[in-house]
């Protein structure tokens, strides 16, 4: 009873601005001291302090740090990466930026790169047939010589032998193209070349070109928010022009020089005729339509151009094209032939002038019967008409004698 009143006393005395510096435990024992009932300790929850409300930026309580990236927005939503080949190129760019952390202009060149890397087994087997046709190539070219002759009805492939009897004879114009077309296929197949397999890398390598140029056009256009930051140097939107145009100017240089060594078809711009002379020019005639394009479209075409001619420098190292089964180059003369475009031009002539001319023998009646009169012969025999006299006048003799 004595510890009771003692108690009760003590908590009287401790009321007033002391009470709140009591801890919950020891206010609990007191409490439990007096015979109340047991009540438990608040949560850890209750008694942490509520939390700050969030400060404005640019407040002076703001936290101070580096400033937060918005998170990025994905191709989807934004209409983009569709399944297509278009589609298909955007959703690698995006699993090369999101998935493995590249900024973007790496994301542009790491797909470039990986583009090209798996379509090299297929450039290596174009190298392999242009090399073989460049050992090849005079002897094509004579054949394919003797072929247009033939077509052209050359006096030197005229006429033809083992007719049936009682049939009759074919053209000899078209025996001389038969003949002339047989050795031809007869040479491709026993050395196994083919010029149209030259075009096999060209008409893979095209649809890709377009499918990234159409992929970045699309990303730049939308736009996408990471382009508009995700760019290098001089350059950090992507999709924006570059405001020095050094980037046009780079792409055109290094298209250049890619059609000048040959670096997709192994074959030196001195054996590759007329139509290496127009591609040389074709660069600087797109340069004024490519000024204004995105900087993610040069990244692409600038990392492939430099792809091209690292391979082909590493191309021309011997060591290497054995190891890759690619035959030697063929070596060029000092004084290379010219290019026959100018003969080909003349024989092509030639050809439409005989055609016509056998046209104008078969038709020559119907040409002389509604045509005006030609004259066919160096002088007439006959003598040239009289014109006629004029009529006398008729006498009038009382006139004269009337005066």
């Amino acid at each position: 009873m004595t510890t009771m009143m003692a108690a009760a006393a003590a908590l009287r005395a401790l009321r007033g601005p002391l009470w709140a510096r009591i801890p919950p435990p020891a206010l609990g024992n007191a409490r439990r001291g007096l015979g109340t009932a047991p009540e438990r300790d608040p949560p850890a929850a209750a008694l942490a302090p509520p939390p700050a409300a969030p400060h404005a930026p640019g407040s002076p309580d703001a936290p101070v740090g580096p400033p937060v990236d918005p998170p990025e927005i994905r191709l989807e939503e934004l209409g983009l990466g569709a399944f297509t080949p278009v589609g298909f190129v955007q959703n690698f760019l995006q699993f090369l930026h999101l998935d493995l952390g590249l900024p973007w202009w790496g994301a542009i060149a790491a797909g470039t790169v990986g583009a090209r890397v798996a379509l090299l087994p297929l450039v290596l087997r174009g190298q392999r047939e242009a090399a073989r046709m460049a050992t090849h190539l005079p002897q094509l070219q004579r054949l394919s010589r003797h072929l247009a002759e033939a077509k052209r009805g050359s006096d030197q492939l005229r006429g033809g032998r083992g007719f049936r009897e009682g049939a009759p004879p074919p053209s000899p114009t078209h025996v001389a193209v038969t003949r002339a077309y047989a050795e031809l296929a007869a040479y491709q197949q026993r050395h196994d070349v083919n010029p149209l397999r030259g075009f096999l890398v060209p008409l893979v390598q095209t649809p890709l070109f377009v499918s990234f140029f159409l992929a970045l056009r699309g990303m730049a256009a939308a736009p996408v928010p990471g382009l508009c930051r995700g760019g290098l140097g001089w350059f950090p939107d992507l999709t924006a022009p570059d405001p020095f145009y050094v980037l046009p100017l780079l792409v055109t240089a290094s298209t250049w020089l890619v059609l000048e060594v040959g670096a997709e078809s192994g074959v030196s711009g001195a054996q590759a005729g007329t139509l290496r002379l127009l591609l040389r020019v074709l660069p600087l005639l797109f340069l004024p339509f490519i000024l204004h394009f995105p900087t993610a479209v040069f990244t692409y075409w600038l990392t492939s151009n430099a792809f091209s001619l690292a391979q082909a420098g590493l191309m021309r190292v011997p060591a290497l094209r054995t190891r890759l089964r690619v035959p030697p180059r063929a070596p060029v003369p000092d004084d290379p032939p010219r290019s026959h475009g100018e003969g080909e031009w003349r024989e092509a002539r030639a050809a439409q002038q005989g055609e016509e001319r056998r046209w104008r023998l078969r038709h020559h009646l119907d040409l002389a019967a509604k045509g005006p009169l030609r004259q066919t012969f160096a002088r007439n025999p006959l003598p040239p008409p009289t014109p006629p006299t004029p009529p006398a006048p008729p006498k009038r003799p009382w006139k004269e004698t009337l005066g």
